[in-house]
């Protein structure tokens, strides 16, 4: 069996679930979800945890130009195909309280777009990468055009257009690559086998670059994220925040610093100012957010900045904390934005200030939620603990005081979610929250699976982290190498 299983078994599952009527078709794409996670759970069981590609497949596709269909999966993308493939049902579960006009096109959507993003976490070919980062652009452009809030038009035009041009600018990178290999072949291997002088990687750092801080979003590159988040529906917002921005992170990993090294180096230290001053900002603009669901974006924002500083870092530690964080803020933020969408179909508002006492009137929920935010805020035994001290540690490898200030993300973290948390559930209950109803069914079900994920990681990371742990030193060590060997 290979990974092309997972690769045409969500775009099958699509075209299937759009046969089926509207109610029947949630469940459908439940189904093929789960039975694309139990795939993922098999090759979980065959998986030989070192630095080799495994369940690859290798075909001729477009001869004349030299693109094969190549992939496969080493312990880098097994963790985010595992973030994937747990996090898709997870979210289609999200929406079985709420009710979609065509829900079939909705669902089958989801799918698609799951085809592309696990397309991105496992091609080996730069042609075939480009179409899984269009696949999985595409569906969620009409998910948040067709299913989004009152300014969806002009908010998703935006996000389109960031977006997409910062795919033409890595398609452009990826061409160039192409043309300087000695047989013509988008070849991941073959692109690293590249002796590139320093001024063409600089200018394949920032043909990269820019593709991959649009869609993480780094500072500056974020404007897009706030506004896209809030009018998004609340699935919309799940499938960008939990997996899409990881696109970005991971083409970092795999496809920028690994083929523009003496570029990387001689952008490092922008790029690691440039995440310290996304954590700090973005920080500071979520305390003084009133609305919920746009608190939890500045927040992820925050986030990634760090992973991208401990990525930058380029040391085995920031690396592997940012393979568990990626894992990790993907569960915490999907759990945060589903529990703005329960209150938000409460309470027909998601102004923090208009709230309060939610905690009396419903304890699971309570627990549900402060679990969560404790994962947010990195609480030691919670999830979010684990890849916040590693990436701490690569950066502070790199140096001190960007250790320093990137550390504030943890205490600002505490500050505004802890801050929120309180004013949502605790205090006095007041006419709009005293008939808040308790957590029930799906959204019990998905709430205490999250929870689970929580605090199972932050107690026991070591298979998480076990499992990229070969990948990741070979290719920190061989990007390494050529910094060496370069005279760098």
């Amino acid at each position: 069996m290979t990974v092309s299983i997972l690769l045409f078994l969500p775009i099958v599952a699509a075209l299937l679930v759009l046969l089926f009527k509207n109610e029947a078709a949630k469940h459908a794409a439940l189904l093929f979800s789960l039975i694309e996670l139990g795939i993922v759970v098999y090759f979980l069981t065959g998986f030989v945890p070192d630095a080799s590609v495994q369940y690859g497949i290798d075909l001729p596709w477009i001869t004349q130009m030299g693109i094969h269909f190549k992939a496969g999966i080493d312990g880098i993308s097994m963790v985010m195909v595992l973030l994937t493939t747990v996090l898709v049902p997870l979210i289609i579960l999200t929406t079985y309280k709420h009710e979609y006009k065509n829900a079939k096109a909705f669902y089958a959507l989801i799918l698609f777009m799951q085809a592309g993003l696990l397309t991105v976490f496992t091609a080996l070919d730069g042609f075939l990468f480009y179409v899984g980062w269009e696949a999985a652009l595409i569906p969620i452009y009409f998910i948040c055009a067709l299913w989004g809030g009152e300014n969806r038009i002009r908010i998703n035009i935006k996000f389109f257009i960031y977006t997409f041009a910062g795919s033409l600018f890595m398609l452009v990178g990826i061409i160039y690559l192409y043309l300087q290999t000695p047989g013509k072949t988008y070849d991941l291997h073959s692109f690293y086998d590249l002796s590139l002088s320093l001024t063409q990687q600089n200018w394949v750092f920032w043909a990269f670059f820019i593709a991959f801080a649009i869609k993480m979003p780094l500072f500056p590159f974020h404007t897009w994220q706030p506004d896209t988040y809030t009018e998004a529906p609340s699935a919309g917002t799940m499938l960008l925040s939990g997996i899409m921005l990881k696109m970005g992170i991971y083409g970092v990993i795999r496809w920028l610093i690994p083929n523009a090294p003496a570029g990387f180096l001689q952008w490092q230290n922008l790029v690691m100012i440039l995440s310290v001053i996304g954590v700090v900002y973005a920080s500071l603009i979520a305390f003084n957010q009133k609305e919920g669901k746009r608190l939890v974006a500045y927040s992820s924002i925050a986030h990634v900045g760090l992973i991208a500083a401990g990525i930058f870092a380029w040391t085995v530690q920031g690396v592997q904390g940012a393979m568990i964080q990626m894992l990790s803020h993907g569960i915490n933020v999907v759990g945060m934005f589903f529990i703005w969408d329960i209150i938000s179909r409460r309470l027909k508002t998601r102004d923090i200030s208009q709230m309060g006492g939610i905690a009396k009137v419903a304890p699971n929920f309570s627990i549900a939620f402060l679990i969560i935010v404790l994962g947010t805020v990195a609480l030691p035994l919670t999830n979010g603990f684990v890849g916040e001290f590693l990436l701490l540690k690569g950066v502070f490898n790199y140096n001190i005081w960007f250790a320093a200030v990137a550390g504030l993300t943890i205490i600002f973290g505490a500050v505004y979610m802890l801050r929120m948390y309180k004013n949502v559930m605790q205090g006095e209950s007041n006419e709009l929250t005293a008939i808040f109803a308790d957590i029930a069914g799906s959204e019990k079900l998905v709430l205490g699976i999250i929870c689970v994920l929580i605090i199972g990681i932050g107690v026991y990371p070591q298979p998480i982290l076990h499992l990229s742990e070969a990948a990741v030193t070979n290719l920190v060590n061989t990007v390494s190498a050529k910094f060496v060997n370069a005279g760098f």
